[in-house]
């Protein structure tokens, strides 16, 4: 696939760097996940999905997950889970207006970084889930270019943890707190209107932000 338009073309006759991106369009894009960046890929707990809505614009969302959250399934194709959120389905709906998505793995302790783009589907078939538990959706991607980035501006950052709200082999989690704020109630989809009071009750919007400023949201 074409990678420079004729805007990229102009910014790097000025700047003098159309040898050099020649350099690295002939050596760095690939169409295919080789065996290295499968490893990274797997590696990972967490990602970054660019999608495009049906106004074409563009939105940027974190994913996290456990280790493997990403799955590639062969060298063109890579597989992730979509789990409970806030219900607004910012991604998955993209996903379903505009197939194009842009996947930007990080590695902030080394430091790496490997980019995606890709044609997306959501799965929802019984098998698939079972593979992700606790998912609600599954995306399923065809890989059309995968390129490494310079790493020398990804700032050093030490893995603390695992989010403790990430689904455990049987897909349970603990309810968010969010979830238990006493205004959030009468909105919350129907089979989760009993969580805060199985989690402990309500709690006020005020005590939620206190938590938050806290650390023990």
């Amino acid at each position: 696939m074409p990678i420079y338009g004729d805007e990229q073309r102009a910014l790097q006759e000025r700047f003098d760097t159309s040898n050099l991106a020649a350099a690295f369009e002939a050596t760095i894009f690939s169409e295919t996940i080789d065996d290295d960046n499968r490893t990274f890929i797997e590696s990972r707990d967490f990602f970054f999905l660019s999608t495009v809505d049906a106004d074409c614009w563009p939105t940027v969302s974190y994913k996290g997950g456990p280790v493997g959250l990403v799955r590639v399934v062969d060298e063109r194709t890579i597989e992730f889970p979509s789990y409970d959120g806030n219900g607004m389905y910012l991604s998955m709906g993209n996903i379903d207006a505009n197939a194009k998505i842009g996947v930007l793995f990080i590695d902030m302790e080394t430091p790496r970084r490997l980019r995606l783009k890709a044609t997306a589907t959501i799965i929802d078939d019984e098998a698939t889930l079972a593979h992700w538990p606790g998912a609600q959706l599954v995306v399923r991607a065809t890989v059309a270019q995968t390129f490494p980035n310079c790493a020398r501006y990804i700032h050093q950052h030490e893995r603390r943890s695992t989010s403790q709200y990430v689904p455990d082999d049987d897909g349970a989690q603990p309810t968010p707190t969010w979830k238990r704020i006493d205004m959030i109630q009468p909105f919350l989809p129907t089979a989760q209107q009993n969580l805060a009071e199985q989690a402990g009750g309500t709690i006020t919007g005020a005590e939620y932000t206190e938590r938050l400023a806290n650390g023990t949201s």
